[in-house]
């Protein structure tokens, strides 16, 4: 009797993150999924300011109409040198992160076919026929489910592929004095003090007096959250802000691995996002690789009426590229900044932020990587291919 109470939906979604909720949205502008219920199941409501997302992009996208402000120029600095980037044909473009969850949901909540509750998923149990998902308050079945609940354990509980975090906290302030270049945002400045790690600023002005403000790291371990915002006030203070209003406060850590996490999902069961490894591995960016990535979902059920999820991911070169920086990084943390700057200093803007992006040859390829420093990589290479050869031996 207790069965015949659950309901049943052709897709649920277990977190409605970015990846989500791109995936939902195209969804619906497919016009394809009209006849398919869709259950989204978070505990938050979406309704708060709780993040910035930012990417390059050279052409116009569903978002451009909440693109919070965009830059055609960005600064790379270190404590030996500064360099002007000319992003064109490129724009760096923001995204808050409420104006993006308001943008889906005024079309998703206008769908009959689509349900979002806010309820905390408990569990997630796949059977021969459906999937089972219980959450604190209900039961509910559905043919296939997308999980973008990020499961920590997964990748800490391996050593074959290093594990960082792009961990970070940042302050928007709105400064007395006129001390930001508004036409121009800092993509990374490691002229603060590394100490050991790969730190830097990130600022996004939006005036000359307000911008946001965000002390980065890509290492293993988070800080106290008083010496990521000491590092904050020393920054300002350098720059000439004496007096500013700290208007929101943001902070994350996004992990930063090359774990196969495709290698989780099933014959009903897709992890998407974070989860799903859609995060770029070597940068921490998510917004450009879960656009592409939901778009490629979108076209895959559409061509598959009765998909097997594990089909869904392929794995390319840059996989491995993004493997060998975060083997450097694990190793010497201490090497980012020599890299980056490697990569910068001489380097075309364009090409990376292309290459970045995946969309590069091979032979554009080469021309980014030869700008790296020769070493560390060499050295990454073969501790790539005896950690693979080891664990290959202990199966």
């Amino acid at each position: 009797m207790q069965s015949s109470q659950i309901k049943h939906f052709n897709y649920i979604f277990t977190g409605t993150g970015l990846s989500a909720l791109m995936a939902v949205y195209k969804m619906v502008l497919s016009g394809k999924f009209s006849d398919k219920s869709i259950l989204l199941l978070d505990e938050d409501a979406k309704k708060t300011n709780d993040r910035t997302w930012c990417f390059w992009d050279k052409e116009e996208s569903l978002w451009d109409s909440i693109i919070f402000k965009k830059w055609d120029s960005a600064l790379f600095a270190n404590e030996d040198f500064k360099r002007d980037l000319d992003l064109i044909p490129y724009q760096y473009n923001q995204i808050r992160g409420l104006d993006f969850y308001n943008f889906v949901f005024q079309t998703v909540s206008k769908q009959s076919n689509i349900t979002f509750l806010m309820e905390k998923v408990t569990d997630i149990n796949e059977l021969e026929t459906h999937v089972f998902v219980g959450t604190e308050a209900n039961r509910y079945t559905c043919d296939y489910l997308f999980n973008s609940i990020y499961t920590r354990s997964f990748a800490l509980g391996q050593t074959k592929y290093p594990v960082l975090q792009q961990h970070f906290v940042g302050w928007f302030v709105k400064s007395e004095s006129e001390i930001f270049h508004p036409e121009q945002a800092t993509f990374m400045d490691f002229s603060v003090e590394q100490r050991g790690n790969t730190r830097f600023m990130y600022v996004l002005p939006t005036s000359k007096t307000e911008a946001l403000v965000e002390y980065t790291l890509f290492s293993g371990n988070l800080l106290p959250t008083a010496e990521y915002e000491n590092e904050i006030q020393i920054y300002l203070r350098n720059l000439g802000a004496d007096q500013y209003e700290i208007i929101e406060k943001e902070r994350g850590s996004i992990p930063m691995t090359c774990f196969p996490f495709w290698k989780k999902n099933t014959k009903r069961v897709l992890n998407i996002g974070t989860a799903g490894g859609w995060t770029k591995a070597s940068t921490g960016y998510t917004f450009k690789n879960s656009d592409r990535k939901s778009s490629e979902l979108v076209e895959f059920l559409q061509h598959n009426p009765a998909p097997k999820m594990v089909l869904f991911h392929q794995k390319s070169r840059f996989w491995f590229y993004d493997l060998l920086l975060l083997d450097i990084l694990h190793r010497h943390n201490e090497l980012g900044s020599s890299i980056f700057s490697s990569l910068f200093k001489n380097g075309n803007p364009a090409l990376i932020f292309n290459f970045l992006d995946e969309e590069t040859t091979f032979v554009q390829d080469v021309k980014v990587i030869l700008k790296c420093p020769k070493m560390p990589f060499i050295k990454a290479l073969f501790s790539v291919i005896f950690r693979s050869n080891k664990s290959n031996q202990k199966q």
